[in-house]
């Protein structure tokens, strides 16, 4: 199997699948974009640890993590089987590069992981692991963690992170849903483009010093932090010369950007 890529997609709000608009429809075509993997490592915004633990249940519940939403979206399931074995794998990877790892065999997938993969992957066939994230642990962590799963992408792993390009629910209802970018939005989100495709990994991981409207953008780091694996994923490119592609740009309520990116 050729090297498959890591990717980043904002996940947007959990009724994007119920939802106008071209992401939906961006994710339901990404699929047919990479080769079909044979199982999937999914990093989401939603599963916050203090230390790195991956889930190995099989088969992992839906996480219906939110409230206050249509009923139908609560009937949702994504029924997909476990990655016991991969999650060992990449437990493995992670000691390999002095990041130790723990199993969660109860842990289910929430809505940052099987949102996208209901649009990309909807026969929910794929055996799928998820990975937590850490943020009191910082950017830099969350590139190293990238950077010693890489080599799954040549063992026919996808590694899917899902987060969000700008998450400021401070300002969710100030908007339509087809408002467009205010424009401390679009700056924040121009510059992550810029960043990623220049391939200018030292901008991604200090951005709290360098990124315009960061705070406004991104109140906490939990959204941002899945890009900084997808990134490390890249392995050497990033940083010496490689960069992301930029596969995918919208807006969704003003506030939330719809950026996704490939790192092949």
């Amino acid at each position: 199997m050729s090297r498959l890529p890591a990717l980043f997609v904002t996940h947007g709000a959990p009724t994007l699948p119920l939802e106008p608009g071209p992401t939906g429809p961006f994710l339901r075509d990404l699929a047919g974009d990479v080769p079909r993997p044979d199982a999937i490592l999914c990093v989401s915004a939603h599963w916050e640890t203090a230390a790195p633990a991956i889930g190995a249940a099989d088969p992992p519940p839906t996480i219906h993590d939110f409230y206050g939403f249509p009923e139908p979206l609560y009937r949702l399931r994504y029924p997909a089987p476990g990655a016991p074995g991969l999650a060992a794998r990449a437990a493995e990877a992670l000691a390999g590069a002095g990041i130790a790892c723990a199993a969660d065999r109860e842990r289910g997938l929430d809505h940052g992981a099987w949102v996208p993969l209901m649009l990309m992957y909807p026969d929910a066939d794929l055996p799928v692991a998820q990975l937590a994230i850490q943020p009191g642990l910082g950017p830099a962590h969350h590139l190293a963690m990238g950077r010693a799963l890489a080599p799954l992408r040549d063992a026919g792993v996808l590694i899917l992170a899902s987060g969000s390009a700008t998450h400021s629910l401070r300002d969710f209802g100030r908007y339509a849903y087809d408002d467009p970018a205010p424009g401390w939005v679009a700056a924040f989100d121009d510059w992550l483009v810029a960043a990623v495709t220049e391939g200018r990994t030292d901008d991604l991981v200090a951005w709290r010093d360098r990124a315009p409207e960061n705070a406004r953008n991104h109140p906490t780091d939990d959204h941002y932090l899945p890009l900084l694996v997808a990134a490390g994923a890249a392995g050497d490119g990033m940083g010496h010369g490689g960069a992301g592609r930029l596969l995918h740009r919208a807006t969704t309520y003003g506030i939330i950007r719809m950026t996704a990116f490939a790192f092949d």
